[in-house]
């Protein structure tokens, strides 16, 4: 039998028509002029058993190859184990319906939740401070683009060219609506890491807000992002940092090296691949530019008993303080997303980090080593990389990524999406969860027996 899922009654309904005044539904419409109206109702299959639905959805989950391929996708968004405790915690009802904790009184709970998450990513990062949480890692770097141009009170934003093209196109964006003008520092070649020449180059303008760095970058490389900022520095620019969070249990802290702004993506921590979101992005800075930090801070204090507790301490948007004053119009943070990320490295702790990354590392370059055995197969750039590398194929006539797919693995993105240039070249990601064995069978699904 079909269950309606709607669950009000004739009863119900002609009870609230009245209080509204009004005879039937279609009044609420009249508004709309007839000719835009759709006329007749919805043309929607007729209703399912509740076996017959789960069935017709698994028949759909069913036709995404990626449900059943052994996933070696790069790019930004990682297949990284996620520990039970994580979903069983995040999921439970207190978490995951809370609201927005102006309440302090209601909200101790979220509000050190999130507190707790703030002292992780500013311990992460090196850096004093770090706010809730942002919407995803492209929009907090951009968001940091803008925070550098008002406190250095110069124009020019420069991004080096192994940034995320997709983060380049959102800062572009961003940069659009204040005639902010962006320059793209070349990624040398064949290190695959930025050509320092040229951002000598651009830094000799003296007009240099910031230097946006990547680290690791798009291609996977190692930048020299010591010696970038010690260069920007000297310029007088700010320098930010959009960072794998995975890889500071290995990489220095960015703000031990100077940054003085650290954004980055917090899918790795603990989140689902899902598609491409929802996941989080993370925000630190240096003390004193706290006040121009986007998004809203928790801080912890005492009341008039002298007993602990947690408030929302800064909220620099314009919903709560002048416009003029407003350092950003970014509304919320990504609450539950954070404490996802919170659980995980609570449940990581700094060792279990720095065990995640070296198996990362080694297991990338055990599988790096062995595609550059192949006949016809390079890796692309020369630098140091982590957990992500560039391979290209030179058989005429054989596709990597389809033969990758049809024995069951998926590679990529194929590098020509972004760069014409570059097509058929492909990112390769190793996380932890890649065993010896899928390895080797990506490696013979390639042509050489493992």
């Amino acid at each position: 039998m079909a269950i309606d899922y709607i669950p009000h009654t004739d009863e119900d309904r002609e009870a609230m028509l009245a209080a509204l005044g009004i005879a039937s539904v279609d009044e609420l419409f009249r508004d709309i002029p007839p000719e835009l109206r759709l006329g007749r109702p919805l043309d929607l299959p007729p209703a399912l058993t509740e076996p017959e639905l789960v069935a017709h959805l698994e028949a759909l989950a069913a036709a995404n190859p990626g449900a059943t391929k052994v996933c070696f996708l790069g790019g930004g968004v990682y297949d990284h184990f996620i520990p039970s405790v994580v979903p069983y915690l995040a999921g439970r009802g207190e978490f995951a319906t809370a609201y927005t904790p102006y309440q302090p009184e209601v909200s101790q709970g979220t509000l050190r939740a999130i507190f707790e998450f703030q002292t992780m990513i500013a311990e992460l990062t090196g850096l004093d401070v770090a706010n809730a949480s942002m919407y995803d890692g492209a929009t907090a770097l951009a968001e940091a683009a803008f925070m550098a141009v008002n406190i250095a009170r110069r124009e020019r934003i420069v991004v080096l060219g192994g940034v995320h093209p997709e983060a380049r196109q959102v800062l572009q964006t961003y940069a659009a609506g204040q005639a902010l003008p962006v320059t793209v520092v070349p990624v040398d070649p064949e290190q695959g890491t930025t050509d320092l020449a040229a951002l000598d180059r651009v830094l000799a303008a003296g007009d240099v807000a910031c230097v946006l760095i990547q680290q690791p970058n798009f291609y996977g490389c190692l930048e020299p992002a010591p010696e970038i900022a010690r260069r920007a520095k000297g310029a007088g620019a700010m320098v930010v940092v959009s960072a794998d969070p995975v890889s500071l249990g290995l990489l220095e802290a960015p703000g031990r090296y100077g940054a003085d702004i650290v954004v980055g993506d917090g899918q790795s921590l603990g989140l689902p691949m899902a598609y491409g979101g929802p996941h989080f992005g993370f925000f630190a800075c240096r003390a004193e530019y706290v006040r121009r930090l986007p998004g809203r801070i928790v801080g912890r204090t005492v009341d008039r008993r002298g007993r602990e507790g947690y408030v929302l301490t800064l909220q620099t948007r314009e919903q709560h303080i002048r416009r003029d004053r407003a350092t950003s119009n970014i509304c919320t943070n990504h609450s539950l997303m954070a404490l996802a990320a919170t659980i995980h490295l609570a449940a990581l702790g700094p060792r279990g980090l720095r065990q995640l990354a070296e198996l990362c590392l080694h297991k990338a370059h055990y599988l790096a080593e062995r595609i550059e055995a192949l006949p016809g197969f390079r890796r692309v750039f020369r630098a140091p990389f982590f957990k992500e590398f560039v391979v290209a194929c030179q058989r005429p006539g054989f596709d990597p990524a389809a033969a990758a797919l049809d024995a069951g693995y998926l590679v990529g993105p194929d590098l020509g999406r972004w760069e014409p240039a570059r097509r058929g070249q492909l990112l390769v990601a190793v996380t932890e969860r890649r065993t010896r064995a899928e390895m080797d069978g990506l490696v013979a699904a390639w042509g050489v027996r493992a």
